[in-house]
């Protein structure tokens, strides 16, 4: 059961004058990815759909994979359970992944920045499965971790056999699901130092002094665009997942199978021209703002702020009227400690004329442990002073 802690608190704000999601019905007729098997445009902060392309037509994904590599290790390090400095040992199996790589010897170290960047900029086979090991123990398990974080996700049409996108039975994710993995990846806003970056250097102090050069042309060459992933491999043909922010809009843009990198990314730039020169966000919450309390039972504090998930706008055509939305926040109906910090515990629904237009998870602000038996019952005794 739930219970509805805020109701009806009006906002003003400017939205389209139906939901977000009904974009998705309302797909231009031009076809902006002619050359590509599959493809799809999504805004970042609402997922509305603006193009689509046969986007759930499973597909290899090719590098694009490390997307949710990358998803991970942002997760790791939000969580406390990773570091930007800490040393990553290269084990003889990561040392021997081929395709793109930055050449890692084994029993290199980099640290985790460093690594991060092998990944992003140059695509690093190598660097990823060194990553993969540290947060899993071994690759297999991290496969584990990938395929699970998906079900999460609701990415119902991928399956991961590896972290780098190598060709493996098995192997696939559509256009669809590449974006949303995108759309959690661009929840952590530090990722685009290293997704954004056109060129760096690894191993600056040594005379094995490593040039990285971003996969993704479009970094340099399309204003806003800082990011995600390219991908290739002969059965996956030149793939793409981009990202660019222009006037508060976040889009993302997502081509499988184009038979040239031109063709990859002039319909990268058509689909992302298309969605800035059409639609218009309008920011509502950061992440982590503070949107609501609620009592903690039985915890070593009585009380836990919930705090957006990821950053919350509303969607509109350009040139549509303004009109109010409801705000909605639903909290579980009873939440014990111990708790988390991160663990889901509400919702943040937005209505216009009683249907959703968006709806979010509200999370724990920090962790609350259990109280201790002496502190219940000092609780109790206070509980009956007050009463009387």
């Amino acid at each position: 059961m739930k219970r509805l802690l805020t109701s009806l608190l009006f906002i003003s704000l400017i939205v389209y004058s139906s939901t977000p999601f009904a974009f998705a019905e309302e797909n231009t007729s031009v076809d902006l990815a002619p050359q590509a098997k599959s493809a799809i445009l999504i805004e970042r902060d609402t997922g509305a759909i603006l193009y689509d392309k046969n986007s759930h037509e499973k597909l290899p994904p090719a590098s694009m994979t490390k997307i949710m590599t990358m998803v991970l290790i942002m997760e790791a390090i939000d969580k406390g359970n990773l570091t930007w400095e800490e040393k990553i040992r290269t084990s003889e199996h990561a040392a021997s992944m081929g395709g793109s790589q930055i050449f890692l010897e084994a029993g290199e170290e980099m640290t985790t920045e460093e690594m991060m960047k092998g990944i992003a900029i140059a695509s690093g086979n190598d660097a990823s499965v060194a990553m993969a090991e540290r947060l899993a123990g071994s690759e297999e398990a991290f496969v584990e971790m990938m395929n699970k974080k998906a079900e999460e996700l609701g990415l119902k049409n991928t399956v991961f056999k590896n972290p780098t996108g190598l060709p493996a039975e098995g192997h696939y994710s559509t256009a669809h699901d590449m974006a949303m993995m995108a759309k959690e990846l661009l929840k952590y806003e530090g990722i685009t130092k290293f997704t954004g970056k056109y060129e760096d250097y690894l191993r600056n102090d040594t005379d094995k002094k490593f040039w990285l050069v971003n996969t993704n042309r479009l970094v340099k060459f399309y204003p806003g665009v800082d990011g995600v992933k390219t991908g290739f491999t002969s059965e996956a043909k030149y793939c793409l997942t981009a990202t660019a922010q222009k006037n508060n809009m976040r889009l993302i843009s997502v081509v499988f199978g184009a038979p040239t990198p031109k063709d990859r990314n002039a319909q990268i730039t058509k689909m992302l021209d298309y969605g800035f020169s059409q639609y218009k966000t309008h920011p509502m919450y950061e992440r982590n703002q503070v949107v609501s309390d609620t009592k903690v039972s039985k915890g070593s504090k009585k009380k836990i702020n919930l705090v957006t998930s990821e950053q919350i706008s509303v969607l509109t055509k350009k040139g549509e009227n303004i009109d109010d939305v409801v705000q909605e926040v639903v909290v579980d109906e009873k939440i014990n400690a111990p708790i988390k910090k991160g663990d889901k515990l509400g919702t943040l629904l937005l209505k216009k004329n009683d249907k959703v237009i968006s709806e979010s998870p509200l999370i724990a602000e920090e962790d609350i442990d259990s109280a201790s038996w002496w502190k219940l019952f000092k609780r109790t005794v206070g509980s009956f002073t007050k009463s009387e």
